[in-house]
């Protein structure tokens, strides 16, 4: 019997692709291939792609590039394989196969194909599949995390966004699914579970015919899980009904992560964002009343086309105005196949550029003086690594989200994958500094606020 060749997997984007990427290698390590992290001790990589920007399609093209200098066969999945697929075969010879955003559950069968001698294109034209929670997984995160995918896909049409072309539109899973895959993560020792989709404030509309994430967190308040965290809740989709479930379940941290792109309504109008005309000062400063120690992180795009200084200048001081926790600021990219790239008066690159630079100074003092805020307070830190060099454990406290925020740097002793409670003894722009709270300490840790 021929031995099944070795898979090491190369992984690009986004936390949704993270997932494509983990349930690809529980399905192969299910049908008995050897799944090798080591890239040169493998016999075929499978790169999961990222397309969403400029950057990104360039280090997904300079990955594989590298691999097929080096000999490798390549299997190319994700977004850019869904993007490029007739491109990516035409002039990358060493790839055996491609397989879609909506496919990755046929990796084992596109592999056996590929072993016979065919090159296989596994792209689905409109991508239809989200996996539950009975398709195998392996988590590639740190043990005590876990995403979890409530929705895939996008029904709204933003001029500047591929992603519903990439990714299909919207398909949200059951809620008893959902919960399922929690209480299983919450069974191997998983901390945080963080709640992903394009638009999870959405989450259930197209299957129950309203959103229902309200009645998910409260039922995801069940799950024996210390901390659930939301990400990309739009301002618009985050009702009374959410807002309280947020406040109630509790598990789920305050913690909103808003993708606002910008604040002035002639470029949201020219995004292609109608139901975000409203989002003005007033639904910001109430998100804040209702959610007093909510954190707050959001997105920008510096440079859209049309954009004119006056425009750039209202998003700056909405930024000084509002004072998010953490803010990431993106250059616009045009793109195929999205209206955006058609749309007048383009921003010079160097323009494009030097705005992005600017609102990412205007927030960085606005970050420094949010974190510094947090000297000498207590709050809960979940341990993810350490450094044997200096003892030094790193954490995340309830304020930073995996992988997008800043870091805890914690003295004392702590096991991976614990919580623990940390006095704060110093900040920056990006990070907190902490001790192992003492016995002291923690006499004052119920009269605090966990987050801000």
């Amino acid at each position: 019997m021929t031995a099944k060749p070795t898979i090491a997997f190369s992984h690009l984007g986004c936390e949704k692709n993270r997932i494509d990427t983990e349930h690809m290698i529980g399905l192969l390590a299910e049908a008995g291939y050897g799944i090798d992290a080591n890239e040169e001790l493998a016999d075929v990589v499978v790169v999961n792609t990222c397309s969403f920007i400029q950057a990104a399609r360039e280090e997904s093209v300079r990955t594989l590039v590298e691999l097929a200098e080096s000999g490798k066969k390549i299997v190319i999945a994700g977004c850019l394989a869904q993007h490029f697929q007739d491109q990516l075969l035409a002039e990358l010879p060493e790839a055996i196969a491609l397989v879609g955003t909506g496919d990755y559950h046929r990796i084992v069968d596109v592999l056996q194909r590929t072993e016979s001698g065919e090159r296989v294109n596994a792209i689905s034209q409109e991508p239809s599949f989200i996996a539950d929670e009975n398709l195998p997984r392996y988590r590639t995160t740190t043990s005590a995390v876990a995403y979890l995918r409530v929705a895939e896909g996008c029904d709204y049409r933003c001029a500047f966004c591929i992603i519903p072309h990439l990714r299909g539109k919207q398909r949200s899973r059951s809620i008893e699914s959902i919960v399922a895959e929690a209480h299983q993560l919450a069974s191997e020792g998983v901390q945080e579970l963080v709640l992903i989709s394009q638009i999870t404030t959405n989450y259930g509309l197209d299957r129950y015919g309203k959103p229902m994430l309200a009645e998910l967190l409260r039922q995801l308040g069940q799950v024996d899980v210390p901390w659930i965290r939301i990400h990309y809740a739009y301002p618009t989709g985050l009702t009374p009904d959410v807002i309280a479930a947020i406040r109630e379940t509790h598990n789920v941290l305050p913690y909103l992560d808003l993708p606002l792109q910008h604040s002035h309504p002639e470029i949201l109008k020219a995004m292609n964002r109608p139901w975000q005309g409203n989002v003005n000062d007033r639904i910001i400063e109430q998100l804040k009343e209702a959610l007093p120690d909510a954190v707050l992180r959001t997105t920008f795009i510096a440079g859209f086309p049309g954009e004119t200084e006056a425009h750039f200048r209202h998003l700056q001081q909405f930024i000084e105005r509002h004072e998010f926790d953490h803010v990431g600021v993106f250059a616009f990219s045009p793109e195929d196949g999205t209206a955006a790239i058609d749309l007048p008066n383009p921003v010079p690159d160097e323009v494009k550029e030097a705005r992005r630079d600017a609102l990412m100074a205007t927030q960085q003092p606005i970050a420094e003086r949010r974190n510094r805020a947090q000297i000498g307070r207590l709050v809960d830190v979940l341990i993810e690594q350490e450094q044997p060099s200096t003892g030094l454990k790193i954490g995340r406290s309830a304020r930073f989200a995996p992988e997008v925020d800043g870091m805890v740097y914690v003295q004392g002793e702590a096991a991976l994958g614990s919580l623990v409670t940390v006095r704060i003894t110093d900040a920056d722009i990006y990070d907190l500094h902490g001790e192992v709270a003492s016995a002291a300490d923690l006499f004052q840790a119920s009269r605090q606020p966990s987050l801000t």
